[in-house]
């Protein structure tokens, strides 16, 4: 049998982090899986210039290792491996790895992060972080004077471009229809903004650059029914043009990383977001539906989705699952066996 935790922190991204510097320093002995992205989002970014006390910014990856250096230091270990499967009835709970294990804790902090959905065009792997982002807000002030694009329809996408117009010189919004999905108050905001233009019924295909020059261009495709990257690709005529850019931003929506949860008890939106309690006050504690399983970061915010508002929820969800600890059964570091009665004797 193996040995019950009293802590595990699934993810290793700023709220991960966050949690198992926290945990360790309340001598809880966290346990902190890396998941199958190590660091999570802020690993794609080059430079953060907006986290509180780095006045003249630092790399996405230098703050992820600080991060782990200093929890590692107050001893929380790591280990290789995401949650595949969860069992969250019994006490202790069990976790079903990608390595094969079973991990047996008593609480569980869940930062396992929100992944951004990619496009598909050519070049993307490799300028992702090089001028080509998933956050205006974390990456706009980059592109001051520069003409850049968003790709995407909906009201992230006009959020990020009104963010851009404030350091860009043009904004293309490109959409893959003739209509917005955004709400008519964001769309008309968008529209209204003398700096930013829209790219009907028109799709990225592909993204020029380096990683020494950053984004160079991109190649669209149009067509007037719409959809044209799948006219494209299955041969059809589209029209194709070549734009001289400096900035691309996706903006297409993330996918929580929550399909371990999905038969389990902790409660999530029509989204896959985790729900924590707090009724009407979404923050009021990272606690959710099941006793002793915690969530931080972008795994439960869909809104904000900043490094420091992720480094916030994982310190709250350490705090909140030192609370339930200590006011956690003793016996609830044993399997949930029923004991006999004399009467069974």
């Amino acid at each position: 049998m193996s040995d019950v935790h009293d802590l595990v922190v699934a993810g290793s991204g700023v709220a991960g982090l966050s949690a198992a510097v926290y945990a360790a320093r309340a001598d809880l002995d966290p346990l902190v899986l890396e998941g199958d992205e190590p660091g999570g989002q802020l690993t794609l970014t080059t430079d953060v210039e907006n986290y509180l006390g780095f006045p003249d910014g630092v790399g996405g990856m230098e703050l992820i290792q600080r991060g782990r250096d200093q929890a590692e230091r107050f001893g929380a270990e790591f280990r290789h491996g995401s949650i595949e499967a969860a069992d969250l009835d019994g006490r202790p709970m069990e976790l079903s790895l990608s390595t094969g294990e079973t991990l047996r804790t008593r609480a569980l902090v869940v930062a396992t992060g929100a992944s951004a959905r990619w496009v598909g065009a050519d070049g993307e792997d490799e300028l992702m972080g090089y001028g080509l982002s998933t956050c205006a807000t974390c990456d706009g002030a980059f592109h001051r004077g520069d003409d850049v694009l968003v790709v995407g329809g909906g009201d992230s996408a006009m959020e990020e471009a009104l963010f851009l117009a404030k350091f860009a010189d043009s904004v293309t919004v490109l959409h893959r229809r003739a209509d917005l999905r955004a709400s008519e108050i964001m769309a008309e905001r968008a529209r209204e903004h003398d700096d930013i233009e829209f790219a009907w019924n028109t799709e990225l295909v592909a993204i020029h650059g380096s990683t020494e020059e950053g984004v160079t261009g991109a190649t669209v495709v149009s067509h007037p029914d719409g959809h044209p990257a799948e006219t494209y690709e299955a041969g059809g005529d589209v029209t194709m043009d070549e734009l001289d850019v400096g900035g691309v931003f996706y903006a297409i929506g993330h996918e929580p990383n929550t399909e371990f949860f999905r038969d389990t008890a902790v409660e999530l939106d029509d989204s896959g977001y985790v729900q924590t309690a707090g009724g009407g006050d979404a923050w009021a504690t990272t606690e959710t539906a099941v006793d002793g399983v915690f969530a931080a970061g972008d795994v439960m915010d869909p809104d904000y989705q900043q490094a420091v508002t992720a480094a916030g929820t994982g310190s709250m969800a350490a705090l909140d699952a030192e609370t339930w600890l200590e006011a956690a059964p003793l016996d609830s570091a044993q399997p949930a066996v029923p004991v006999p009665s004399e009467a069974d004797d």
